[in-house]
């Protein structure tokens, strides 16, 4: 859904916090806070009051919309403004297409970040699947040192591991190393190793991997590519991360470096999803699908 639609769809906020109703209760309000469907509706405030515990609550009470005092279609087109832009949006750029400060705008984008979250979306990878790692980070400064900079694993950067099925979906996450035990219990957690062959370039770290599943490499010094053997498409998602990293966000902190993975994977998955708008008012809301 673009913005125009959400425009036409969710002109107002009574809109907005109908629509959420439907979603987060198909089957008439409950209260968040004891589970009663015992309530009385308050039209005016757009809440709702339950006669079990006595207290007055909204469809937004314990969501990512929680306690806000920004209009609702704002939400809705930031969502949609997060979701349609491959390489991602900056806060300074949301601010401007929203009219809203910088602060307000990063907040909104981390808050919505929340709804991208693939915890407990235990779904396995299965068939080919790609094994990489990637380092995400600055440059050192120019000039001043004749230590030639170093790339890859021996630069001091964040390091992000991934898995990439072939014709699915994109695991990834941030990783204190690249050991073979952290690459061994990633693999594990999130590959169907018995229906699985995993490809990945001759580094020692995936060494280990023969012992649970099929495990073929690709000599990068020799070629990038033999036949079905290859890491290209787990690559593509690292250059797509690292342009929007650079392009959109400039710089990130390590602190955050999850959240955006997480962001980048979740678009990536849902990229041929028609009903991403709705799936992701959905989780924000706390309806998993």
């Amino acid at each position: 859904m673009n913005i125009i639609q959400v425009y036409k769809q969710f002109p107002t906020d009574n809109d907005c916090l109908a629509h959420l109703e439907k979603v987060r209760w198909p089957g008439g309000p409950r209260c968040p806070y004891c589970g009663s469907e015992n309530s009385s509706a308050l039209p005016k405030e757009h809440r709702h009051h339950c006669n079990s515990c006595n207290t007055s609550y909204s469809v937004t009470v314990g969501t990512i919309f929680h306690d806000t005092k920004l209009d609702l279609q704002k939400w809705f087109l930031a969502i949609s403004l997060i979701l349609n832009a491959k390489k991602g949006i900056s806060s300074r750029q949301l601010s401007r297409d929203l009219e809203v400060n910088k602060n307000t705008a990063w907040y909104l984008a981390m808050r919505i970040r929340k709804a991208m979250i693939e915890i407990g979306q235990r779904e396995l990878l299965q068939r080919i699947v790609e094994a990489d790692e990637t380092y995400v980070g600055g440059k050192p400064r120019k000039g001043g040192s004749s230590v030639p900079r170093k790339r890859g694993r021996g630069a001091k950067k964040a390091c992000v591991i991934g898995l990439a099925e072939r014709g699915g979906k994109i695991k990834a996450k941030v990783a204190k190393n690249v050991s073979q035990k952290t690459l061994a219990s990633f693999v594990r957690e999130n590959v169907k190793t018995k229906a699985a062959t995993v490809i990945s370039d001759e580094f020692s770290g995936y060494f280990t991997l023969f012992s649970f599943v099929n495990h073929k490499t690709i000599n990068h010094s020799v070629a990038y590519a033999d036949g079905d053997i290859h890491t290209n498409t787990i690559e593509s998602f690292w250059s797509l991360l690292k342009r929007g990293i650079v392009g959109q966000y400039h710089k990130v902190s390590p602190q955050y470096l999850a959240k955006y993975v997480d962001e980048f994977c979740y678009r990536q998955n849902n990229r041929k999803n028609p009903e991403i708008f709705a799936q992701t008012l959905s989780r924000a809301v706390g309806v998993r699908v």
